[in-house]
């Protein structure tokens, strides 16, 4: 039995899918039980929040007797902040399952994960130093911003020390990560990239062949959809934009007149729909992403991918498509270049298979599971 903990966020994202896939992947590909033990931000409310951030977890008891009755051989823990905390982790030990800790982003330096505040890169904060997090109210308001900020400072080193492994996404994120300072055992720390169902050998055809381009994308500034926007302004190219979030109003009067359809957040037989009618995917991020899911995953579905030169993209996207971020004209140029390039939807999806097909994951979790080296997968 796997043990899956993971603390919701108030507003879903693709850290939700990755744990949903995982654990999909377990019991399809490991052939074991998976069960999700879950807390959520939503419901939780701010005053308990930040008893649970500034006590390192709450009701630890609960996590070891989901071990005991479970019979757990191993937790896979993901977002533990506020509800879980180390104390979650030390239970799970305690009560004898082995723990791998998945840092899907840099929340354990970083109060807000992403590494971007006042519009853009940041990485003030380091190790236990969360002081520039408080002075720049990364997390809205002071009293939470100071939750989060003493909670990291006072945690990080014993949260590390729960886990018998620790998961990152990319090479670009260990790497951010040691830029931060964080306090990891770097001898135990594994690159995983998430798994991508529909990157398995029996896909559809290519895609690719739309007359659109697509961004799939939560609606926030890191995201970089305005530059998406100018950029198929510039290209003449119609724009489809499937997520929401805090920025759709200011997003949808940026676009104003142009061909740009917001569809909102959308199921995955929609978004599959949406993916065979475009011509190219864009991920103009102006944050270092971690990984790149949506880029992933429609690089799977066989579109040709333009993307931001930034973070865990780089490693994800061939040179051709890369270009700087914030850059519309160079986007809009790739654009050019890309759109309906069945050669290069070709290079992606086998780009993605090499790193993220289900058995390739499958292999390399299965030996982190076992207290084994996971060997790299080669693109």
């Amino acid at each position: 039995m796997i043990l899956f903990l993971h603390n919701r966020y108030r507003t879903t994202g693709g850290e939700e899918r990755v744990v949903e896939d995982l654990q999909w992947l377990v019991r399809e590909h490991l052939g074991e039980p998976a069960q999700l033990l879950a807390r959520d931000s939503a419901t939780l409310g701010r005053r308990r929040a930040a008893v649970g951030l500034l006590r390192g977890g709450l009701e630890p008891g609960d996590v070891a007797r989901a071990v005991r009755l479970s019979r757990a051989r191993v937790v896979h823990a993901h977002n533990l902040h506020p509800a879980f905390g180390w104390r979650a982790l030390a239970a799970a030990r305690n009560a004898g399952a082995r723990v791998v800790l998945h840092l899907h982003q840099y929340r354990l330096v970083c109060a807000i994960g992403v590494c971007f505040t006042q519009g853009a890169e940041c990485t003030r904060c380091h190790g236990r130093d969360t002081l520039p997090g408080l002075r720049l109210k990364c997390r809205g308001s002071l009293p939470e911003s100071l939750a989060y900020a003493a909670a990291l400072a006072l945690w990080q080193r014993r949260l590390v020390e729960q886990a018998d492994a620790v998961l990152v996404p990319s090479e670009f994120a260990a790497a951010r990560l040691r830029e931060l300072g964080a306090e990891l055992p770097w001898e135990r720390l594994h690159v995983l990239a998430p798994p991508v169902p529909t990157a398995s050998a029996a896909i559809a055809p290519l895609a690719g062949q739309g007359s659109y381009a697509l961004v799939v994308s939560r609606l926030s500034p890191e995201k970089g959809v305005d530059v998406a926007i100018d950029a198929c302004r510039i290209a003449g190219m119609p724009l489809v934009v499937a997520g929401d979030g805090p920025e759709r109003e200011a997003l949808g009067e940026r676009a104003g007149d142009s061909d740009v359809r917001f569809a909102g957040r959308v199921d995955d037989e929609e978004l599959a729909r949406l993916r065979g009618g475009a011509a190219i995917a864009l991920a103009p991020s102006r944050s270092a992403e971690t990984f790149g899911l949506a880029a992933a995953e429609a690089m799977a579905a066989g579109l040709p991918v333009a993307a931001s030169r930034l973070g865990a993209l780089a490693e994800l996207v061939e040179e051709s498509g890369l270009v700087p971020a914030g850059d519309a004209e160079a986007l809009a140029g790739a654009i050019g270049r890309l759109a309906g390039d069945r050669d290069a939807a070709q290079r992606g999806r086998e780009r993605v298979r090499a790193r993220c097909a289900p058995e390739v994951v499958a292999a390399a979790l299965a030996a982190v599971y076992d207290g084994r080296e996971p060997r790299t997968p080669t693109t």
